[in-house]
């Protein structure tokens, strides 16, 4: 018999995938990373808060990058 797949058992069907990235190396990154999972204790319909949230964090590490470069 397989394991079950996340959200199997649950009233709803949805659970975290409980999904553990690996480190980038480069802590700004990193704990934006951690901060997706923030996702996983909120309704659906609040995900793009933190979605928003990270991907302007990461555009803002990527446009150091390119500053640093000049």
């Amino acid at each position: 018999m397989s394991e079950p797949l996340p959200g199997e058992g649950s009233p709803d069907g949805i659970a975290p995938l409980g999904l553990a990235p690996a480190p980038t190396g480069q802590a700004a990154v990193d704990t934006l990373i951690v901060r997706l999972s923030d996702a996983d204790d909120l309704p659906t319909a609040d995900h793009i808060e933190v979605y928003e949230d990270v991907h302007r964090g990461l555009r803002d590490a990527l446009t150091a990058l390119d500053d640093n470069r000049s």
